[in-house]
């Protein structure tokens, strides 16, 4: 793997500096450059530095400990190749995704993954053995797997910028995505400016700071910068993704409770068994009864397996004195949205191309309904998402990068988007008042989980008079990222209920409490794009498209 120095516009840190300190450059030079630092972006700078390209990594956070990967771990969808096997796990999935997703992107996925969890293991991941000997290679550890990342970017030349959050994209005059600017955290928001031949988006999906496991850095700041460049979005309907959290805490991973029995707040028996008994525990909260769980399902047996599989499950109920499996424990529903949800940016090309030129979406940040369809998760597809995209975009961007040669040297950003979307105003708004108010509608049960035409449309009208008023008004002088996200959040949740307003039915994820039933001409994916005007479009349907495949 090349190990090629960036090229610099101004002094640099030695090899293998972290960004973010004393003399880090105010302008870089890059053939790609990769925003976002989880699981999709590492894996998209080590595709990319992998082609020779020059690669700087710019992460919200610190590469390797932010976001929600790194603060968990999760299975991945490892199918071997034997037999049919992997053809039937693909239409197992066609089904399961309720006939949204593409035969041809499952079957690409399973493969790349297969070969890049073949990598983790080649660069020393502590993959375990079972039995006979054999590495189980179908789960990752967040805090092994993404240390074991960072190395790897740092070995392979990039340049990484931690603490250094992204806040506009930049176009040339041809109107392709020629780089990006930001801020840097630790400088206190010090401009940066890196000029790129192509940029991937890696900056996750959008939880409106909930307080969901690992997701605060997940704000949808990816999703707003493209959108202002005129990029499409997809499958924003199924956003209304709640995680299983204790009701003293946020810790999201939700695998366990299939073994739970759940209680009322008289201690009745809630009849929510596994996980098709979310729903009822939800309307049960929902009705504002506190409900206890107890994972008196798990056989005794399995009891230590279960432990050493998911421990940072077990650690918060630890420390709090519970035992799980014995005693009772009140939990509670945490908004994940579109982290664990499935919309985000559309792709429209096998490199993860975005619908604006020089632009490439990998993980939360991009639509995953090709290959989740209209369910999802914390990890298994999502988790083989990351890793199989994120190689794909960073390999197509230091493709297009290079076809292209060296970016114009004029740049000029859209002016035809709302000035409090993207630059520090002198504005009289707080961010923070902003963030609640849009919180206000997209945490309760009752507005986003079970949807309703008149409660998206009561949400609509504020969210957009939000968007309208007190967007251009935000007073990002003093907290341009906390700006930045609140405008994000707005423009999120904006897309996401005109999306579920253009889908008057239940398909999995999605809820329509006035349309409780699956409807089979709607069996198409809605687009989803505009900030002063949000419009959406059906695509075209997805089984005329495997018919003609």
């Amino acid at each position: 793997m090349s190990r090629r120095r960036i090229t610099a516009l101004g002094p640099l840190e030695p090899a293998g500096g972290s960004g973010g300190g004393a003399g880090e450059p105010d302008a870089l030079g890059a053939d790609v450059l990769v925003l976002g630092g989880g699981p999709a972006g590492t894996w998209a700078a080590l595709a990319a530095a992998g082609t020779g390209a020059r690669v700087v990594l710019a992460d919200k956070g610190f590469v390797g400990t932010s976001g929600a990967a790194a603060a968990g771990g999760n299975n991945l969808w490892y199918v071997p190749d034997d037999g049919d096997q992997r053809e039937r796990a693909v239409l197992a999935r066609e089904e399961r995704g309720a006939h949204l997703t593409d035969r041809t992107w499952l079957r690409r996925l399973v493969e790349e993954t297969w070969d890049r969890v073949g990598d983790l293991e080649a660069w020393g991941y502590p993959y375990p053995t079972d039995p006979s000997g054999r590495r189980r290679r179908s789960s990752l550890q967040g805090p092994e797997y993404m240390r074991l990342m960072r190395r790897q970017v740092l070995r392979a030349g990039v340049t990484v910028l931690d603490q250094s959050p992204a806040q506009e994209l930049v176009q040339d005059v041809d109107g392709v995505v020629v780089g990006a600017t930001g801020v840097q955290r630790q400088r206190g928001n010090a401009p940066w400016t890196v000029r790129a031949g192509a940029v991937v988006l890696a900056t996750g999906g959008c939880a409106f700071l909930s307080g969901a496991l690992g997701c605060n850095p997940d704000t949808g700041d990816g999703h707003l910068m493209a959108a202002e460049l005129g990029a499409e979005l997809s499958g924003m309907e199924f956003s209304s993704v709640y995680g299983m959290a204790p009701g003293f805490g946020a810790q999201t991973k939700g695998r366990m409770y299939q073994f739970a029995s759940y209680y009322d707040g008289e201690r009745n028996p809630i009849d929510a068994a596994g996980f098709s008994g979310r729903e009822v525990v939800a309307r049960t909260l929902a009705a504002g009864s506190p409900v206890y769980a107890r994972l008196d399902l798990a056989p005794p047996a399995l009891h230590d397996a279960l432990r050493w599989s998911q421990p940072n499950f077990f650690l918060p109920y630890d420390k709090a004195g519970v035992d799980v499996f014995t005693d009772l424990f009140e939990v509670r529903l945490v908004l994940e949205g579109t982290v664990r949800g499935t919309g985000g940016l559309a792709v429209v090309g096998d490199g993860c191309e975005t619908t604006v030129p020089g632009l490439y979406a990998a993980g939360d940040v991009a639509s995953r309904e090709l290959i989740t369809g209209a369910v999802s998760g914390g990890g298994s597809h999502n988790g083989a998402w990351a890793i199989s995209s994120g190689t794909w975009a960073g390999g197509a961007a230091a493709s297009f990068a290079r076809r292209r040669g060296a970016a114009p040297a004029a740049t000029t950003a859209r002016d035809d988007v709302p000035a409090g979307t993207r630059a520090p105003s002198s504005g009289r708004t707080a961010p923070r008042e902003v963030i609640r108010d849009v919180q206000a509608e997209v945490i309760p049960l009752e507005r986003n989980l079970f949807r309703t035409a008149d409660g998206l449309r009561g949400s609509l009208a504020r969210l957009d008079a939000l968007w309208t008023d007190a967007v251009p008004d935000l007073d990002a002088s003093a907290e341009p990222v906390k700006a930045r996200e609140a405008a994000a959040m707005v423009a999120h949740a904006r897309w996401m209920y005109r999306a579920a307003l253009a889908r008057p039915e239940s398909r999995v994820i999605h809820r329509r409490d006035d349309h409780p039933d699956l409807d089979e001409r709607l069996t198409h994916r809605i687009r989803v794009g505009g900030l002063d005007e949000v419009w959406t479009r059906p695509e075209v349907p997805v089984r005329e498209e495997e018919r003609a495949s």
